[in-house]
């Protein structure tokens, strides 16, 4: 018999949290899971699923006007945000109760409150005071929001969290941030008829991300109607009659009627007891973990967000599978977080996977670039201005296709697709043998036989 309560603990509701659990579960293990808030986590609660939704709401203005295009006659149309709101709630209340229903079916022992370390075997349930043993211990709570505290007035601002749930659509929206979350409510907000302005400190919306996709969605965005200011910060934010003002470090004043702060993200550990139990944490508080997520305890490991390693829910349950292999089925398995393809919902969207070719000049002494950049078929006849670019980048020596990135309709879809060929190691001549599907715009990742230039040295020849 075991000295403990339970054979695992799982301090975490979310994607890797409830995957670990379930499946440990289902294994004979006896398991309890506790969270604070509900289950689902950020992706199913307050991330990846309700915004989607919200893409989706959003993408249909622009479907109305391309409809006349082809002959349809659409009368008059109106959004009404409340209704959104109720029917995004219902979905996310049903996806809780998948996850819910999956966890007892498993017979795993559910916990609906905040859990605490007080040393590196014993829980404290925060709602009833009762303390719990396991021998051993996941922590999957994810990350928040960085508020920004320095900012003054940053109180009056939202997060993404409380994007979810505004009341009212406002009238207009100032965004501070670069990144994926930033850049994809800006599109959608403007989208649902709101005025925006986005707000970014960098030379240019989408670190990280290959610089033609970068551009081309800036230049997008600007001709829908998106303001984008980069190079510039919100340095105080103040209540007016009317709304709210933004004072920018370029001395500009914007009048709104909501702030939204998309900063980044932080691991979620304060007062989480991790001191006490002897994890480890970095300057951030991620939780600092070996090849096979283990932390500096031996029988303490962490999945997920709360890692800082790569932000993402197929990465989390990937992770949760990883540790069920190491720890119950005596298959170490180191998670792979090499080639991940991903995508940014934006309007247009953006599908990526690889290295960019900023990156992947540093790495490779010699590459080949093909890039098309065309108006895609359906907007022929609607007569919306917009393009999609497509890039493969080829090393040169042995002609591995080391990354791919599209802009444009469905390329998170076309992404995962790459994301197999990447990963298998396909090389341009394997692309170039591959019949295309006409007419798709994906076909001209197969009918681009010529380079359209060289990098050599990092440098475009």
């Amino acid at each position: 018999m075991s000295s403990y309560d339970y054979d695992l603990f799982v301090i975490g509701g979310g994607s890797g949290g409830v995957r670990s659990a379930r499946v440990a579960a289902s294994l004979g293990k006896k398991v309890g899971i506790a969270e604070e808030y509900r289950y689902g986590g950020t992706c199913v609660i307050r991330g990846c699923v309700p915004k989607k939704l919200f893409v989706y709401a959003s993408q249909y203005h622009e479907h109305f006007e391309d409809a006349a295009g082809y002959g349809w006659t659409v009368g008059e149309s109106k959004f009404d945000w409340k209704k959104l709101i109720e029917a995004k709630d219902k979905e996310i209340a049903r996806l809780e109760g998948l996850y819910r229903k999956g966890l007892d079916n498993a017979k795993a022992d559910i916990f609906d409150t905040r859990a605490e370390l007080i040393d590196a075997n014993t829980i404290r349930l925060v709602k009833t005071g009762k303390t719990v043993t396991a021998d051993k211990i996941v922590i999957a709570v994810g990350g928040s929001p960085n508020h920004h505290s320095a900012l003054p007035g940053y109180e009056l601002c939202i997060s993404s969290n409380e994007a979810f749930h505004l009341e009212e659509l406002p009238k207009s929206i100032l965004i501070a941030g670069g990144g994926y979350i930033a850049v994809e409510f800006a599109n959608i907000f403007h989208g649902l008829g709101v005025d925006v302005t986005l707000i970014y400190r960098g030379a240019e919306i989408l670190s990280r991300f290959d610089q033609d996709m970068r551009r081309g969605l800036h230049e997008a965005m600007e001709q829908k109607g998106i303001r984008v200011l980069c190079h510039d910060v919100i340095e105080e934010v103040t209540k007016t009659e009317a709304g709210l003002r933004a004072r920018t470090m370029k001395g500009e004043m914007l009048d709104v009627g909501v702030v939204m702060l998309a900063l980044g993200r932080d691991p979620n550990t304060k007062n989480l007891g991790l001191e006490a139990a002897g994890v480890k944490t970095d300057g951030r508080g991620a939780i600092v973990v070996d090849d096979y997520s283990r932390s500096s305890v031996p029988n303490i490991y962490a999945l997920g967000d709360v890692t800082d390693r790569v932000q993402l829910t197929p990465v989390a349950i990937h992770e949760a599978m990883c540790f069920i292999e190491t720890v119950y089925k005596n298959n170490p398995t180191k998670p792979d977080h090499d080639l991940i393809a991903t995508a940014v919902f934006s309007q247009p969207e953006i599908g990526t996977v690889g290295l960019s070719e900023e990156d992947a000049g540093k790495r490779f002494k010699e590459l080949e670039v093909y890039r098309a950049e065309f108006r895609p078929m359906k907007a022929t006849l609607s007569g919306r201005k917009e393009k999609t670019i497509m890039k493969l980048i080829v090393n040169a020596e042995d002609r591995k296709v080391v990354g791919a990135h599209i802009l444009g309709h469905d390329a998170g879809e076309m992404a995962q697709i790459l994301g197999i060929t990447l990963k298998a190691g396909c090389t341009k001549d394997d692309f170039d043998r591959t019949m295309a599907v006409h007419p798709t715009a994906a076909e001209e990742l197969v009918t681009m036989y010529s380079p359209s230039y060289r990098v050599i040295d990092g440098q475009r020849v």
